[in-house]
């Protein structure tokens, strides 16, 4: 299997080498050169299937260049019960006929970036000791993000980690898993401004390729492809939990902001999953919901994008959107290229045609927008209906979800957080505090470590460079 970029880039890669690099040396996304197709043949056969099992089955398919026994390793040694607290590893919550939440977030950050991330910290170890080669990973976070990743990478050998955050604009427990870890390792930086320009650092380091080069700059962020291809897995164990049999199809609705957990649904649905429906839930910060209605994308500068109590999707320009934007137009770099490197980034939107718009239809996306007001209601209704109580994200999700029922259609809902990561919300819509797991009481008094900085790019570099050796 090799791998190309979204704008063009004629060398291809094999896996192990985009799983190190990030971004393509032209700026685009890598994906696959074709999608594997899955018959009913062997949806059938890995309906049997242990998590773990399933995870390598599907990893298998666009990973030849890491022996199967070794990848097997790896993916039983990720997916453990004692790791993500079941035997099912996300298992499915009814809350009634034809409507689940798909639990994703049992993991240590207790957000469904471990899913995937719990995996990209044993991979980059892996290869990283067959190359006896040094990784400095550079990523951005809205929330989750970068606890998962840090959690991942605390310890891993050969791996360092400079995690950028909007300053003050996360949740008290969120900015706490991040910032009191003490590994050494592990470097937070709180940069003075918005998600976005978090992920402009990311993208202008890594565009800097003797930079990135000469400091050895990947990153965890879902622009790797490895974790999107990770994420793909829970959309085929939520179809087989919610099915019989392969003649029934599901939907599923994500709570979007960067694009990445939605996108690996539709991966899963062009590998051949019997998907309807991928129901894109925003919040204020209606970017792609603005799009999916009138085929506009227009991102928004950082005094327009709202801080919002679901914040980890706070964010108005996706950076995974290129990837399904790609495969819209038929694959055509040219005008991916056309589209994000010149309409995006020097007039700040643009426009499909009318028969591009036309052609979202086939890919099976809608989508929709929650308020705070919204988010607070679906969190009481859930509770005094279902006596479940869900993260803000997760309530942004399901009120989209409700308005895309259709008979005789299962619809899942993707759990991203557990409400412990929210509690200020969860007080404001049910006057109660959230549980949360006993190793985490007390968090929020926890020493802190970590670096504020403005939003400059070579500012970041600098500190890295001061960081870890060339």
């Amino acid at each position: 299997m090799k791998y190309l970029s979204t704008r063009g880039e004629p060398a291809t890669s094999r896996f192990c080498d985009i799983l190190l690099e990030g971004l393509a040396p032209d700026g685009g996304l890598y994906l696959p050169e074709r999608y594997p197709r899955i018959d009913a043949a062997t949806l059938s056969q890995w309906r049997t299937l242990s998590y773990a099992d399933l995870a390598f089955e599907i990893l298998s398919l666009y990973i030849d260049d890491i022996p199967a026994g070794d990848l097997r390793a790896l993916v039983r040694k990720t997916y453990t019960p004692a790791v993500f607290g079941t035997l099912e590893i996300v298992p499915l919550k009814p809350l009634r006929e034809g409507l689940s939440l798909e639990a994703l977030s049992n993991g240590p950050t207790l957000a469904f970036k471990d899913m995937a991330m719990q995996l990209l910290g044993n991979l980059f170890e892996y290869e990283l000791g067959r190359r006896g080669a040094e990784l400095n990973i550079l990523g951005a976070t809205s929330g989750d993000t970068g606890s998962a990743a840090e959690y991942a990478m605390r310890g891993k050998r050969g791996v360092r980690v400079f995690m950028l955050s909007p300053n003050g604009r996360m949740s008290a427990f969120q900015q706490a898993q991040m910032f009191s870890l003490q590994d050494a390792n592990i470097h937070n930086i709180a940069i003075d401004g918005v998600f976005d320009d978090c992920q402009d650092i990311v993208k202008a380091t890594s565009n800097d390729l003797e930079f990135k080069r000469s400091y050895k700059i990947g990153t965890v962020n879902s622009i790797n492809w490895a974790r999107l291809l990770a994420q793909v897995v829970y959309y085929f164990a939520g179809y087989f939990q919610a099915t019989r049999s392969n003649d029934e199809r599901v939907s599923f609705a994500v709570p979007s902001g960067n694009f990445g957990n939605i996108c690996a649904g539709h991966v899963a649905r062009m590998m051949g999953l019997p998907i309807k429906r991928l129901v894109a839930a925003t919040n204020e910060n209606d970017v792609l919901d603005e799009f999916f209605r009138t085929g506009t994308y227009r991102v928004r500068k950082g005094a327009e994008t709202y801080e919002t109590s679901s914040p980890s999707m706070d964010i108005s320009k996706a950076s995974n959107f290129e990837r399904f934007v790609f495969d819209l137009l038929g694959r055509d770099a040219g005008r991916v290229k056309q589209l994000f490197r010149h309409d995006v980034e020097q007039k700040g939107s643009f426009t499909l045609t009318p028969q591009e718009f036309a052609r979202i239809a086939d890919y099976g996306f809608v989508s929709g927008r929650s308020t705070h007001a919204d988010r607070v209601a679906t969190i009481r209704d859930t509770w005094r209906r279902f006596d479940t109580m869900i993260d803000t994200h997760t309530a942004d999700g399901l009120k989209v979800a409700l308005e895309h029922l259709e008979p005789g259609v299962p619809m899942i809902v993707l759990e991203t957080a557990l409400p412990a990561k929210f509690a200020e919300t969860i007080v404001e819509a049910l006057g109660r505090q959230p549980e949360r797991p006993a190793g985490l009481v007390g968090l929020e008094q926890l020493p802190k470590r970590f670096e504020t900085m403005p939003a400059d790019a070579a500012r970041v570099k600098r500190y890295i460079a001061e960081h870890c050796a060339a």
